[in-house]
């Protein structure tokens, strides 16, 4: 049959950009290393307009983005395995406007080391990404399993002969990022189920008691056994398993494969379906042997390796030696890898083998604390976000001496003693009642009285004749943001005090009054150093309390590098989502615009910033900005809006101006 496929023409584009390569000196080397993946990216194309296409990119980059043509010479074959021609062809524009003034780094992206660049292609991928259903499976493991584990995904990026499956360790559950699938959404559903199942009933064997085989035919009765009683509890999910089921045919193996894994599929499908009719006899009895003893005891840990043992023997051909498995029609995509399911006594140093993370020390719990977070920017002139485009790494300041902050409240005790009479009118002085309790502190006369009326006139009465009296709490909380870029070291006009020194001497005041009213709070410090170090400073944080420690940590707190402010409110606005009161601030206290080095357009930053800002108003999250930059009025009214500002003109007032500010804002 001729092949319909775009194929290199030697005296056509192929050709053409290969000479074109060659002469250039420093790209000379990679025209044969061009000419090596054509035939590769070709096969993978629509048709030879999208060849010519290919080659008018190649020329394209030498003059926008040399730097990363070699790495995408490298990955276009398997990039375009995941995504279309045209999509590769937004990825690849985005790296060259996103990288324009970074050419240096501009390899990092193209060799898909950046988080933006794995973020730019996954806009790109064909099928259901996992990001737009993740809440829905989360709440789906709460609602039906009572699970609340993490969910992480993975991508098939990479070396084709190492693909990775759903799998389950301490870390969560870990599913593929993208299903380029029909019924990519049961797929999703179904894994998580069967996961869940797993994590609920299954209890690791010593993996070095058996051998590969026996694995293979423990792992086929254990899966049944689990979604056996998954099904029990859940009995929708039986039609969801066997719609997914691969259903080989006996006899389609050819002569030199291994058939292990399609015997075990067939036997598989036998035991989720007993209606199914194994053309087996052996397969048949096993499935009928498997159906007596889970419905004698389905709980039972040890019914997998008794019938996996004693299956193998009775399977057993020549052609289970082979070494070339039959894999066709036999891989069930919502299944796992069933490492959860094994315990190993000896280690292993290669890369093509997976162990459990049974027996090993659980993660440590600051470690989600200190991995970096990745945030999207807004490029204002193209009006569209740069995906996870800036890094931030939360790190808390180094423990200081609390004192120098107990002297800063003394030097201000003056102004705390103004401030105490408006917090004493701002404190909370009554108590709410809450009706309609089963239980409480006294009976509520009207509903006992309702209730009695109802129960003479032979209607069912409401119980809950009960009420309680609660504090009428303000129900607000409050996240104080510290710009700590370096013009914080600059000294205050006439005073031998620096900027960064007021700034703690307002944050200490602040925390004091905060404190007073018993509102939720935290401080946090930010810096950057270009958009991939982005330094977010806790200093207390919501569940901990305005101690030493925490005073310590202001004390000790050191101005440096820039300020990529909408980067920090995102983060910011992350910790303030969690919170549940009713009315969340942010408070940030600044001395300037913002600006970072990598960024020569100072719009850029002060867009993103105001689309920051939004972002969190959307979320119910207001934001305040306290500046003393006297200039700020070019820029400060763009970024916070008319009413989200406040410039303070004399700085040596930033502390009693900052907690006015508060206390104005959460009357």
């Amino acid at each position: 049959m001729r092949s319909t496929l775009p194929s290199p023409d030697p005296g056509g584009p192929g050709a053409d950009t290969a000479r074109y390569l060659s002469e250039i000196p420093d790209l000379a080397h990679l025209a044969p290393v061009f000419l090596d993946c054509l035939p590769g990216v070709a096969a993978r194309l629509g048709s030879d307009q999208e060849v010519r296409a290919w080659c008018d990119l190649v020329k394209r980059m030498t003059h926008q983005a040399r730097g990363g043509l070699a790495p995408l010479l490298h990955h276009a074959p398997r990039l375009l395995e995941v995504v279309t021609f045209d999509g590769l062809l937004a990825w690849t524009q985005f790296g060259i406007d996103a990288y324009r003034q970074q050419p240096f780094q501009v390899h990092l992206y193209f060799n898909l080391e950046t988080a933006d660049s794995h973020a730019a292609l996954q806009k790109q991928r064909r099928g259901l990404l996992l990001a737009d259903i993740e809440r829905q499976l989360r709440l789906t493991l709460r609602a039906f399993w009572g699970e609340d584990c993490a969910i992480h995904p993975f991508t098939q990026w990479g070396d084709p002969t190492r693909r990775q499956f759903p799998h389950l360790d301490k870390l969560g559950f870990h599913l593929p990022d993208v299903i380029d699938h029909a019924s990519a959404l049961d797929i999703y559903r179904a894994t998580i189920a069967h996961l869940a199942a797993h994590k609920r009933w299954s209890r690791p064997f010593m993996a070095d008691n058996f051998s590969q085989l026996q694995h293979l035919a423990i792992e086929c009765f254990e899966d049944a056994r689990v979604e056996t009683l998954a099904r029990g509890l859940h009995p929708g999910l039986g039609r969801l398993f066997l719609s997914l089921h691969p259903r080989p045919l006996a006899g389609s193996v050819p002569p030199g494969w291994n058939p292990i894994r399609h015997v075990l599929t067939r036997l598989s499908l036998a035991l989720l379906d007993p209606d199914h009719q194994a053309c087996d006899a052996v397969l048949a009895e096993f499935a009928a042997r498997f159906q007596a003893e889970i419905a004698a005891d389905p709980h039972d840990p040890q019914l997998a390796v008794r019938l996996g043992v004693a299956l193998l023997p009775r399977i057993r051909t020549a052609d289970f030696a082979l070494a070339r498995i039959w894999f066709d029609d036999t891989i069930a995509l919502y299944r796992d890898d069933n490492r959860f399911l094994w315990q190993f006594l000896e280690d292993t140093d290669s890369k093509d083998d997976f162990h459990s993370d049974h027996g090993t020390a659980p993660p440590p719990e600051t470690e989600a604390l200190v991995a970096p977070v990745h945030w999207p920017e807004w490029d204002y002139r193209r009006a569209e976000y740069r995906p996870e485009w800036t890094t931030v790494f939360e790190a808390p300041p180094p423990a200081g001496d609390p004192a120098p902050i107990a002297r800063m409240l003394d030097r201000h005790a003056d102004t705390a003693k103004r401030l105490k009479r408006v917090i004493d009118r701002l404190k909370p002085q009554n108590r709410r009642r809450i009706r309609h309790q089963a239980e409480g502190d006294d009976i509520d006369l009207d509903q006992a009285i309702t209730a009695l009326i109802d129960r003479r006139a032979g209607l069912s009465p409401d119980t809950r004749i009960h009420q309680s009296h609660v504090p009428a709490g303000r129900n607000i909380a409050v996240l104080v943001l510290l710009d700590l870029s370096h013009s914080l070291n600059d000294r205050v006009a006439g005073s031998d005090q620096t900027l960064l020194t007021l700034a703690q001497e307002a944050t200490a005041l602040l925390a004091w009054a905060i404190e007073q009213l018993g509102d939720s709070f935290a401080v946090a410090g930010f810096a950057s150093k270009t958009r991939l170090d982005v330094r977010y400073m806790p200093i207390k944080s919501f569940t901990e309390p305005w101690s030493d420690l925490a005073q310590g940590r202001l004390a000790a707190a050191q101005a440096g590098m820039a300020t990529r402010m909408g980067a920090a409110l995102r983060h910011a606005g992350h910790h303030l989502d969690a919170r549940r009161e009713d009315k969340k601030l942010v408070l940030l206290v600044s001395d300037g615009e913002p600006a970072d080095i990598d960024e020569d357009d100072e719009d850029t930053l002060k867009w993103d910033t105001h689309k920051a800002v939004g972002e969190l108003h959307a979320r119910g999250i207001h934001t305040f900005c306290m500046t003393v930059d006297t200039k700020a009025d070019s820029y400060i009214a763009d970024i916070f809006g008319e009413n989200g500002f406040a410039v303070i003109d004399q700085v040596e007032r930033l502390p009693e101006k900052l907690t006015a500010a508060f206390l104005s804002l959460t009357r």
